[in-house]
């Protein structure tokens, strides 16, 4: 099938070079001319893995084309839009990309084409999309919601083998197209499941409000885990040997952040207040990963008697999440934001995410970014663990405490083993368990 992508984002280029993977036709359009460029001469401009290979791959097969000019698209049976819909001033999803792609779209279609939203858009956007189209055309058209439900650091997989693939159209001939263009990803285990647009809208928003409400149901657990003497990883294999309640999403830690869970649950819960309904689940899940993102901070403060000033931290991980360059929401940057005001130095590692965070606060005196995981530890009161990176999960604790001042870490991330943190003597902080603790005096 002949089929367009608008947008050259996450999701779009993952999707489009997805769907060039099996075999489709595919031609992605972005006004931004760099990005285009770096595209055609096979330089992905995000990091996720496995995607530059297959879009080198498939760009080399002559199935998956970059532009800028929509008008290149042709007469494609299927265009997707897969554009930011960032929050608004209040909250809601910004629709303006959207709508605006869209006006556009319709000055160019030739014959029947499907008009997929991808982008996660709120209760009722299909039938915004459709209106502004068909004030501007009158060639026949349908538009179907087709959420993605894409993990940043498997995004590839998540979409060649998916768990599901949701559509939400009320046309016949929409559905039939829509089974066409997913018949190569579909089987037994992996079902197309078709309802109308406003389900498929809100699937997206419930999914990714649930796994949020899971993390920060989670959170709370471990912080009263401490209080009360329990130890949260216990308590983690006891509750998601459950069946009904499974071990995924219950990990603790410092809070979500990402392009996803912030912003969808936000929207949802603008949708509720929208409509007059007071989401208490909602503002709670926001409420406690807000606090959960100064857990470190409270950690330190308490350690070193709230006298920051002047101390030197080796930050590990910067991303929201390991095998993303995203920084989106991160915890990181309420870390280095909390340490600059207190006075402290930051000294950050990342395998992929320094360059963005530089973006942000630039060459300011108290930050140093380190290429090593080693070197960035060298002469530093402690270590922060922000981001569960593989490289951080077992590393030379020997080397370590030949670089580092103080033989102590703060992990965000419950990394390490509570009886290996006892025998390797560091002063260990985590989330949820109880502290291995090194008398002050030693250190």
């Amino acid at each position: 099938m002949k089929i367009s992508v608008i947008g050259t984002g996450y999701v779009g280029l993952v999707s489009g070079t997805c769907l060039a993977e099996v075999g489709h036709d595919v031609i992605c359009v972005d006004i931004d001319k760099d990005k285009v460029d770096q595209l055609k001469n096979g330089k992905i401009p995000i990091y996720e893995p496995g995607l530059e290979e297959l879009v080198l791959k498939n760009v080399k097969a002559n199935k998956l084309h970059f532009t800028t000019n929509l008008e290149d698209i042709g007469d494609p049976e299927v265009i997707f839009f897969a554009l930011p819909t960032p929050p608004d001033g209040d909250g809601q999803a910004d629709l303006k990309y959207v709508l605006s792609a869209a006006k556009d779209v319709a000055k160019i279609l030739k014959s029947y084409t499907v008009l997929v939203n991808k982008s996660t858009v709120p209760v009722g956007t299909s039938k915004k999309v459709k209106d502004v189209v068909a004030n501007e055309t009158d060639i026949e058209f349908d538009v179907v919601s087709n959420p993605e439900f894409l993990r940043e650091g498997f995004a590839v997989d998540d979409f060649l083998r998916a768990d599901r693939i949701v559509v939400g159209t009320s046309s016949t001939k929409a559905r039939e197209v829509m089974k066409r263009l997913y018949l190569p990803f579909t089987s037994e285990d992996i079902p197309l499941l078709l309802m109308d647009e406003a389900s498929s809208e809100m699937t997206k928003y419930a999914a990714n409000s649930f796994l949020a409400a899971k993390i920060s149901f989670m959170n709370e657990i471990a912080n009263l885990c401490e209080i009360v003497g329990a130890d949260v990883d216990e308590v983690r294999s006891g509750i998601g040997a459950d069946e009904r309640i499974g071990h995924r999403f219950l990990f603790p830690g410092i809070g979500y952040g990402g392009s996803c869970f912030p912003k969808d649950v936000l929207a949802l819960n603008r949708i509720a207040e929208l409509n007059d309904y007071d989401f208490k689940i909602l503002n709670a899940v926001m409420g406690v990963n807000d606090r959960q993102k100064h857990t470190l901070i409270n950690k330190l403060k308490n350690y070193y008697d709230n006298e920051l000033d002047g101390k030197v931290f080796a930050l590990w991980g910067l991303a929201f999440k390991p095998d993303t360059d995203d920084i989106r929401e991160a915890p990181s940057l309420i870390i280095i934001e909390e340490l600059i005001k207190l006075g402290a130095k930051i000294k950050a590692y990342d395998p992929e995410a320094a360059e963005n965070v530089k973006k942000i606060f630039g060459d300011h005196s108290l930050i140093e970014f380190v290429d090593n995981m080693y070197d960035v530890v060298k002469d530093v009161d402690a270590i922060l663990i922000a981001t569960e990176w593989a490289e951080f999960r077992a590393p030379d604790f020997a080397r370590v405490k030949n670089l580092i001042k103080y033989p102590i870490i703060f992990d965000g991330r419950n990394l390490y083993d509570l009886e290996l943190m006892k025998n390797e003597e560091f002063h260990y902080e985590s989330i949820g368990r109880k502290t291995i603790v090194l008398e002050k005096q030693q250190v």
